[in-house]
């Protein structure tokens, strides 16, 4: 390898690492002082009492142990701090993952979600390596509102029987079953969990309301708690249905990963590739806007990958970016990632010090919690507010919506997606134009529509026989096909076709055939089709596939008097050039 060659790798490798170094090195790289410490460790510690109840929740929502929870919030918490591209990012587990998570586990068991979950680590690492942290956040705003709104849903109502204490022996897990099953036993309604559940739930609205900086929901909890033990309420409690929650993290051991189970958990892992990746992003997009800072994407999917896989080796659940965390950590003074770790390191002491008390919460309890956080998740006024858009864009949230509350949410994403694309396609077809300059064609049945900006042009003089074209506007394959018949539509077939591309600014494959179409079909009736004004991104696909030799470097110029210019030669000489 040359000196040449040497240097380019040294210089890719330099900047592969630059990419990929997490936050937490360029941070402590600065200078790291005493009162940053202190500023991290205050930040870590509120959020550590904010993340305590809700990994509890979260995983009890989810159908396994609230332990698995606390495994999440502690191991992701640390790993994502510490490997992440976000200076304040905090992860663990979060609603979203809910009912992506109770549907794999009353599908497959544990050990399925375990597969899905390293699947999907792999996934989110590869997306990162391969730099898609950009694009991931280009997921349509309708179809992230649909099916936020969908899971929102779906955790509101997973949670009333045990805020009404209803006599349920198995829930079914479909969104009408369920309410169905709820209407035929709501005559065994317990009143002393609706009282615990309705203390529970006013208590944590009023902390919200006046005291926002106070622990909320562990305030509200500890008062159900006590409100129960007190009166000697019969409720269903974390310990009774759970056991006993543990002191401390299991010690690691290989996950239970079934290659049999691998294949069709396939769809499952990019839903939590997917969940993971956009949550991630989204949450560290916010923090950028709190601190005026720009966090490093495809590191972060990284890391975010790198969490997932490691949670599995201690029995845990799928972690990712918590914005409601995240923003509690910003609003606590967090200045580096080490706040992120104190909170899983705080969250552990916790964990260690309160485990046994947090047997005697009522079920009843946590249900009023997770009516609050579904209601904050489903951000209803942006809902609402999109009902009001486009009606495409209206359709694409209904239709995610719909499909995340009755089907699957796996279907809802990939369906939303594929709408989004389609009614993009449609949108971008729209804006790409095509017109005759000479004489714009009107036809009824035409989606062409007459350029705007031809004045340039009109004040030069197109001899006759000479017709011109000017596209504007993506030429791919949502428009390649209006313009197959350009030829029909002109009155008289001309002596030569001028096609003005300085507007096009991309071209796909289905464009390029087209384009070879058209001037085959200008070679079979005599005309010599001529182009003008080829941007370079354009040219350099056209030369890939041999249509730029096709069409003959003589005929390609550089802008359109360079054409017109040409054409008035041939045509005073009589003796015009034979297309190639």
């Amino acid at each position: 390898m040359n000196s040449t060659g040497k240097s380019e790798v040294s210089s890719n490798w330099k900047s592969f690492c630059q990419e990929y170094t997490p936050r937490l090195v360029w941070e402590l790289r600065k200078g790291y002082s005493k009162s940053d410490f202190w500023r991290d460790f205050f930040a870590g510690l509120t959020v550590a009492i904010v993340a305590l109840p809700l990994a509890m929740a979260f995983a009890i929502a989810s159908g396994v142990g609230p332990e698995r929870g606390l495994a999440t919030a502690i191991v992701a918490g640390v790993l994502i701090s510490a490997l992440g591209g976000s200076r304040v990012q905090i992860g663990g587990p979060t609603g979203a993952f809910v009912v992506i998570i109770y549907g794999i586990v009353e599908r497959y068991g544990y050990e399925g979600l375990v597969t899905a979950t390293i699947m999907a680590g792999f996934i989110l690492i590869l997306l990162g390596l391969a730099r898609f942290g950009r694009m991931i956040k280009f997921i349509p705003y309708p179809v992230t509102t649909g099916f936020t709104a969908g899971i929102a849903l779906i955790i509101f109502t997973g949670q009333i029987k045990d805020f009404f204490g209803f006599n349920i022996q198995k829930l079914p897990s479909e969104f009408i079953p369920k309410w169905s099953a709820y209407f035929a036993a709501s005559h065994t309604i317990n009143l002393s969990a609706l009282l615990c559940g309705s203390i529970t739930l006013g208590t944590f609205l009023i902390m919200r309301k006046f005291y926002p900086r106070a622990p909320g929901a562990i305030i509200a909890i500890v008062l159900g708690t006590v409100t129960a033990r007190f009166f000697g309420l019969d409720l269903e409690t974390i310990g009774s249905k759970f056991g006993e929650i543990p002191r401390s993290l299991p010690p690691p051991e290989l996950p239970a990963f079934s290659f049999a189970q691998a294949r069709e958990l396939v769809p499952e892992a990019f839903t939590v590739a997917l969940l993971a990746g956009i949550e991630s992003l989204l949450s560290a997009v916010v923090a950028d806007g709190m601190t005026g800072d720009r966090h490093n994407s495809n590191c972060e999917l990284v890391s975010q990958g790198t969490a997932n896989i490691a949670v599995m080796f201690f029995g845990g659940i799928p972690a990712t970016g918590a914005i409601a965390r995240t923003a509690t950590n910003v609003k606590s003074g967090a200045r580096t990632p080490i706040a992120g770790i104190l909170h899983a390191v705080i969250l552990l002491v916790l964990m260690m010090a309160f485990a046994p008390f947090a047997g005697y919460i009522p079920l009843t309890c946590l249900a009023a919690i997770l009516f609050v956080i579904a209601y904050n998740m489903s951000e209803l006024h942006h809902f609402v507010y999109l009902l009001r858009a486009p009606r495409s864009d209206v359709l694409i949230l209904l239709v995610t919506f719909a499909l995340t509350v009755l089907v699957d949410l796996t279907v809802a994403v990939e369906t939303g997606v594929v709408l989004a694309a389609l009614a993009f396609m449609k949108r971008m077809s729209e804006v790409t134009e095509a017109a005759s300059v000479t004489a714009v064609f009107q036809d009824e049945a035409s989606d062409f529509t007459q350029l705007s900006q031809q004045g340039a042009l009109l004040k030069r003089t197109v001899p006759a026989g000479v017709e011109v074209f000017q596209m504007s506007g993506p030429f791919f394959f949502g428009v390649a096909d209006r313009f197959k018949d350009v030829l029909d539509r002109i009155e008289k077939r001309p002596r030569y076709l001028i096609l003005r591309m300085r507007k096009v600014p991309v071209v796909d494959a289905s464009g390029l055939h087209m384009l070879r179409e058209l001037h085959s079909k200008c070679h079979r009736q005599g005309i010599h089709m001529l182009l003008s004004g080829v941007q370079p991104s354009v040219e350099r696909y056209m030369k890939r596939i041999g249509l730029w030799q096709q069409v003959g470097q003589e005929n390609i110029f550089a802008n359109i008097d360079a054409a017109l210019d040409r054409v008035e030669t041939w045509l005073n000489a009589s003796q015009p050039e034979k297309s190639q």
